[in-house]
């Protein structure tokens, strides 16, 4: 994958930032998380105001997030924040990549794998040390069907949870142990196996499957204990790991083991490490979770790695994931 053991998946060394120069514009969203965006939106106003060129700060929702990104972009902004959570750092990863612009990265959801994987931390006053001594850091993503995702893209029974979990939410508000228990409640219910056509590496693979999920985080993969998966994608792959299960019984026992990062990986997944995979669905209609959030889309799914397309801005001591 990187040259460089301190790339989390990038395709070269770090180079300083020059804040002062720079025109930055931050993109908040207002619905992740614990909904902090405006809290969140003081603290970059407080901590860039007279270090950089000129600030604008927006805010966004949802949907809005790829549109807002694309317009920082197309306005030469050089570098886009993106506030919120792993659904809304996709959303403007999307727009950044292959463009000039560098992205910083600003924690405000749930689970926030992304920017632990940066080493930029996992709370908002962690991440605004970024701005101390900043470096840019070139990094790999994922792409599906020309959609750009940064930690992974699933299919399967992980949507369905993804729907239930809204409920879940709504009720008892957000938290890691709302989202494992509204896990393994959507778990229960699930009636069909997904049946899958899986080519890579030149072969032809038929699978049936509960769950089967394509992860590009190394950090995600190794906080569930799935830890060839993760070398996978420090050697610059995707690594496409297809539960074993069939049923909900089985397949929340593994779910839990996941949770508790004790899975153990021939017991519960199926393990394929490529570049580029083409699959196939049957339904073709599929329900597919990216990133923390959900969408329909057709098969077939052409999934690549793009090495290095986004560059992205890291504290001066962080070593991402790749560091021994």
């Amino acid at each position: 994958m990187s040259t460089q053991e301190n790339d989390i998946t990038g395709t070269g060394p770090d180079a300083a930032f020059e804040l002062s120069t720079a025109r930055v514009c931050a993109i908040v969203n207002m619905g992740s998380g614990r909904k902090a965006g405006g809290d969140i939106a003081g603290a970059l106003r407080e901590a860039l105001a007279g270090r950089v060129a000129a600030l604008d700060i927006r805010t966004a929702r949802g949907e809005d997030l790829p549109a807002a990104a694309r317009r920082a972009v197309e306005e030469g902004f050089d570098l886009i924040i993106a506030a919120g959570g792993d659904g809304t750092q996709s959303a403007v990863a999307g727009a950044v990549a292959g463009s000039n612009a560098v992205m910083a990265v600003i924690p405000g959801g749930t689970f926030n794998y992304f920017a632990r994987d940066l080493g930029s931390g996992e709370t908002v006053e962690e991440a605004l040390r970024i701005f101390d001594a900043p470096r840019v850091r070139p990094v790999d993503i994922g792409e599906m069907n020309g959609m750009v995702f940064l930690n992974n893209v699933s299919f399967g029974a992980y949507p369905e949870i993804l729907k239930h979990r809204e409920s879940v939410y709504r009720r008892w508000g957000r938290s890691r142990i709302a989202a494992y228990w509204s896990a393994v409640a959507a778990l229960w219910n699930l009636r069909r196996p997904l049946h899958l056509t899986v080519r890579a590496n030149g072969k032809e693979q038929r699978l049936a499957t509960a769950l089967a999920f394509v992860a590009k985080s190394a950090y995600q993969l190794d906080s569930f204990g799935l830890l060839e998966g993760a070398g996978c994608v420090r050697r610059g792959q995707l690594a496409l790991l297809v539960a074993r299960a069939r049923r909900p019984g089985p397949l929340v026992r593994s779910a839990l083991r996941l949770a508790l990062g004790k899975t153990a990986r021939y017991a519960d997944f199926d393990l394929i490490c490529a570049e580029e995979f083409q699959i196939e669905t049957v339904p073709r209609h599929e329900y597919v979770a990216h990133d923390g959030e959900k969408t329909w889309m057709d098969s077939p799914f052409q999934v690549r790695v793009r090495h290095g397309a986004l560059k992205v801005l890291v504290p001066a001591e962080s070593k991402g994931q790749d560091a021994e």
